[in-house]
């Protein structure tokens, strides 16, 4: 085991290995050290086949968001090696991969962010005329690129993001800029790539592919080099870190600092835009005056409103057209917030479930949620400027999305899966059989052994159990001439055969080997 460990840490030198053993997620070595100082907690030792003991700790499973939470908030990377296969059933040493690296800028644990703020992951390439940006929140889905000529004009956009994590080109470290600085300044962690992660040709491919496209014209990258190739290296850094599809990066935006007011970092900060200059707080900044948004999603759309004011005039005047009917129809806007008060943050409910990590109350919130939409949309239909006509073209109430949830999913689910009882009785006929077998398991082996007697004619069968086959047919001898076709011989004896047997038709239950635990534990 400790061979594996070792073997899985030299591909993640960067990160702390959490390596699952049982019901522990455990590090050794400097890894357990750094966690036991942080996180405070004991630090013993295993033997390891050395002199001295190695240095661990652990954490349990069911606990670990927490401890990753507080980990990666200190700006430690964490990958996370799972068992990919039932120790019970494995032959010699359990299958272990790493699943997932969980970074500052790919957390997307709720407890560790704000649900107000962004959480940014953002790229910079220098190649020594200008710098590619390229941004992106997996918790939203929202992905953005630019370019800018001049350090300064950098910093404003970092300073504009406020990124969790900012990973680069060599270039970038060589160009003077004082990263110790940036990091003190805005507390983020910085990683400097390695140079297959900024060509040109696997950065044009990994966008075409991902975005599928035949050209980056139609991404509108065409004017984009550098920028294109930060968008190309911050979606090759994802997918190998997050070792995911991340199919609810489902667009890129393209936008020049021209099309937005010029604020750089002094006037930003001194205008207190969203946070205090003294405290660093929201309260007393300009957004906590004007936000009263009833949706986290909301809140975040009004940040970014604050940080990035537009100066396209035609822009500006539709807003003011919408926000002008808005306020001249009270009772209207007042149904509208009312039913955004049942609305959750949908963008980060999809960012968990395209993820696989959407737990049965996220799947409760995503319905409660899509239950509103067409309600809203009733209303929008109401209004006649551009800007909101255009939403509720845009928007799609999902009602085939809502009837499939409320169809299959239990109103009072529990937290995890691994519980069980989500699904509804008579969504699913195979879950309503082993449902059944469960919880009337003799009931349920008494009428097999008599439908199978009937059936063949063998009046002596059998149902019993050992360890070894779990439960089995068992027909003597005299009676085996008229064993089935689709009965399995698992062993013979001296006066009789063992059998299991295949699915047989809709109404038979799948009685193969694998599923016998389900009645073992009935």
């Amino acid at each position: 085991m400790m061979t594996h460990y070792l073997e899985t840490k030299k591909q993640y030198p960067d990160c702390i290995l959490f390596y699952r053993l049982g019901d522990f997620y455990e590090m050794f070595f400097e890894d357990a050290k750094t966690v036991s100082r942080e996180l405070e907690l004991t630090l013993t030792g295993k033997d390891c086949g050395l002199e001295e003991r190695a240095p661990m700790c652990g954490v349990p499973f069911h606990a670990v968001e927490g401890y990753l939470t507080r980990l990666v908030q200190k700006g430690y990377k964490v990958a996370i090696a799972e068992q990919m296969e039932d120790p019970k059933l494995a032959k010699g040493l359990v299958k272990r991969e790493v699943i997932r690296v969980v970074t500052p800028g790919t957390i997307t644990s709720s407890q560790a962010l704000d649900e107000t703020k962004n959480n940014y992951l953002m790229a910079v390439v220098y190649t020594g005329n200008n710098y590619g940006i390229a941004t992106v929140d997996i918790t939203t889905g929202d992905f953005f690129v630019t370019e800018v000529t001049s350090e300064r004009a950098l910093l404003d956009e970092i300073n504009k993001f406020t990124p969790s994590e900012l990973v680069c080109n060599e270039a970038l470290f060589m160009s003077g800029l004082d990263m110790d600085e940036l990091k003190e300044r805005y507390h983020f962690a910085v990683t400097a790539l390695e140079n297959r992660f900024f060509s040109d040709d696997d950065c044009r491919k990994i966008l075409k592919e991902h975005f599928h496209v035949m050209s980056l014209e139609g991404l509108g990258l065409g004017d984009y080099e550098n920028g294109m190739i930060a968008s190309g290296a911050v979606l090759q850094y994802l997918y190998e870190t997050q070792k995911n599809d991340l199919s609810h990066l489902t667009k890129i935006t393209p936008y020049t600092t021209g099309q937005f007011m010029m604020i750089d970092t002094s006037t930003r900060r001194n205008l207190e835009l969203v946070e205090t200059l003294r405290e660093k707080q929201k309260r007393g900044s300009l957004l906590w005056v004007l936000d009263k948004t009833k949706t986290a999603m909301g809140a975040r759309l009004l940040r970014s409103f604050i940080e990035q004011p537009l100066i396209d005039k035609e822009e500006i005047e539709r807003r003011q057209q919408a926000i002008e009917e808005l306020n001249m129809n009270y009772i209207s806007r007042e149904e509208i917030r009312e039913y955004l008060n049942s609305v959750y943050d949908l963008e980060r409910l999809m960012g968990r479930i395209s993820y696989k990590t959407a737990n049965p109350r996220d799947l409760l919130s995503f319905k409660n949620s899509l239950e509103m939409l067409p309600y809203i949309k009733d209303i929008l239909g109401e209004f006649s400027c551009e800007l909101l006509k255009k939403m509720n073209e845009d928007l799609d109430p999902l009602r085939d999305l809502y009837e499939l949830i409320d169809r299959s999913i239990v109103d009072e689910p529990p937290i995890t899966v691994r519980e069980g009882n989500i699904i509804k009785d008579g969504y699913s006929e195979e879950a309503d059989k082993y449902r059944k077998a469960k919880t009337e398991g003799k009931a349920w082996l008494a009428d097999l052994e008599t439908e199978e007697k009937e059936k063949t004619g063998i009046k002596n069968l059998k149902i019993k159990y050992n360890k070894v086959f779990g439960y089995y047919f068992e027909v003597t001898n005299s009676f085996k001439d008229l064993v089935p076709e689709y009965f399995i011989r698992k062993q013979t004896l001296t006066n009789a055969e063992r059998y299991t047997r295949h699915h047989q038709g809709r109404g038979g239950p799948p009685l193969h080997l694998r599923v016998w635990p389900v009645l073992r534990r009935a």
